[in-house]
């Protein structure tokens, strides 16, 4: 999945840290399978595409349950997934309200069988997981621009995240957020932007966007959102006190890490293209203007 992300850290089994180099092989290595696979599922499009982020959204919610509840809350889960699962198919399918439905109905499930102190913890991360499968299901549909608008978003997310890892790393500096993610500057936020800039727009011009000036400025604000959504992720896993989501991936935690800023990317990029284009247009609503 996309999630050549080398930014956020991720600890070892036992609270302790690999050695980063070690670690930022590992990452590269999970990398190199996870992002062919993720633009494979996006050329082919259809069931294919719909199946991809159906599990993607299913282990997002699975980590963000054991997360915000620990483990043991099986019905709660189950209820979720078997939404998502079906979201996925319906969403598939061209029902795209039917599927916002599905997603609001299996919040709802996961609620009545949820623990009384974190219901509403849960229900979030089931829209969560909703939300990042929809978003990228709606914009694939469109036949012609679809797969353009999924490579965009990537190009965007992973020089964001690419970017701002060395980017931080080669000037430091101010922290950007030090409370949530003591890592991070302003150094590589902007290094990340930048880059996000100059890779979403070369993206885009290859399947043929319009305005380049235009698809610039989406590009700065999709970029502004990756570093949102992974601020938010930081943010709940500081709460709960975890360093990640889960250990899923080898050198990268887990499917949440890994998704958390293509997840704030995609929903915004999905909601433009929903504003100009509607949900049969909602890749060219993004892309050409």
């Amino acid at each position: 999945m996309p999630g050549a992300d080398p930014a956020s850290d991720s600890g070892a089994a036992g609270g302790l840290a690999p050695a980063p180099s070690r670690n930022l092989a590992l990452r590269v290595a999970s990398a190199l399978v996870m992002a062919p696979l993720a633009l494979a599922a996006a050329w082919y499009g259809g069931w294919a595409f719909a199946l991809f982020w159906g599990l993607a959204a299913i282990a997002v919610a699975w980590e963000w349950i054991a997360l915000v509840s620990g483990a043991g809350h099986r019905l709660a889960f189950s209820s979720g997934a078997s939404a998502l699962a079906i979201t996925a198919l319906v969403g598939w399918r061209g029902h795209p309200a039917g599927a916002v439905l599905l997603v609001g109905l299996g919040a709802i499930a996961a609620v009545i069988f949820a623990p009384r102190r974190r219901r509403w913890w849960i229900a979030g991360g089931i829209v969560y997981a909703g939300g990042m499968l929809l978003a990228p299901v709606f914009l694939r549909r469109d036949p012609v621009y679809g797969f353009g608008a999924i490579v965009f978003l990537f190009a965007v997310v992973w020089a964001t995240d690419i970017l701002a890892y060395f980017g931080g790393r080669t000037f430091g500096g101010p922290k950007l957020l030090a409370a949530i993610s003591p890592k991070k500057t302003w150094s590589g936020a902007v290094c990340g932007t930048l880059g996000a800039i100059a890779f979403g727009t070369a993206g885009a011009a290859w399947f043929g966007a319009g305005d380049l000036k235009a698809i610039a400025l989406v590009a700065l604000v999709l970029s502004i959102a990756s570093q949102s959504g992974d601020l938010f992720e930081s943010w709940i896993k500081r709460h709960f006190g975890a360093k990640d989501a889960s250990h899923l991936i080898p050198g990268h935690g887990g499917v949440m890490d890994r998704l958390d800023g293509f997840w704030a990317a995609a929903l915004v990029g999905c909601l433009i293209g929903l504003s100009r284009g509607g949900f049969d247009d909602a890749a060219r609503g993004l892309l050409v203007w």
